[in-house]
């Protein structure tokens, strides 16, 4: 298995480049608009051939590069099921599998940053938890239908509940961390660690958190799959 992790700084967003070394088949999570032009140049100078563009949910903080990807290169665009969008090929559901090559992808439902968030966990070792669970944090619930409760049982529930070498895989970093583990998050997430369900919500609740800069423009866009124009992709 190829899997690369790749940064764009200004939203400070990894996007996952999955790939079956032998079909040539890859997938991309989570692609940002600015850098379409990256990930077709690696695509390209890797020999692989894009079949996916996956999103966890729906994002607030940058705008996706999933339409121009699929304009450049056929691919299948597929969404968490229950997102709002009116452009995706293909929507995903709670324990369906996706397969690129020998390549395994499951979709794990983690709704509480968004009612309809998806983490998926690649070949049974590396989970892409999106913005349900951080490096040390955890994505906030207090916009898109997001919920505290809801994201506790999902992380408590589904994340921690897989063996603990499953490797952390998260959408966002703000301070340089690239990878965690299960282990490690329920030992050390302060977000988890020691508080109850109505804890948690009670923190959650009391962040008030500014909104995201991009958020205006970036959810309609998203709402299309990342096509700028008026009309749907």
């Amino acid at each position: 298995m190829l899997f690369r992790q790749l940064f764009d700084r200004e939203s400070s967003t990894y996007t996952y480049l999955i790939a079956d070394r032998t079909s040539g088949e890859a997938i991309l999570v989570d692609p940002v608009l600015e850098q379409v032009e990256r990930d077709l140049k690696l695509l390209k100078e890797l020999g692989l051939t894009l079949r996916y563009c996956l999103e966890t949910h729906v994002h607030a903080d940058h705008i996706t590069g999933a339409a121009q990807l699929r304009s450049a290169t056929g691919c299948v665009n597929v969404v968490p099921e229950q997102a709002q969008v009116d452009c995706a090929d293909r929507l995903i559901r709670h324990g369906e599998t996706l397969h690129v090559g020998e390549i395994e992808v499951q979709a794990i439902a983690t709704p509480g940053h968004t009612d309809s968030h998806m983490a998926y966990l690649v070949n049974g070792t590396h989970l892409l938890t999106g913005d349900a669970l951080l490096i040390r944090g955890c994505g906030r619930t207090d916009f898109q239908s997001g919920d505290a409760g809801t994201l506790f049982d999902s992380v408590t529930q589904r994340v921690f509940t897989l063996p603990d070498s499953t490797l952390i895989y998260p959408a966002h970093d703000y301070r340089g961390q690239t990878v965690s583990s299960v282990e490690e998050e329920k030992q050390w997430n302060p977000r988890f660690v020691g508080r109850s369900r109505d804890q948690f919500r009670e923190f959650m609740n009391t962040l008030n958190l500014p909104d995201p800069q991009k958020m205006m423009e970036a959810l309609p866009a998203n709402e299309r799959c990342g096509n700028l124009a008026s009309s749907p992709a």
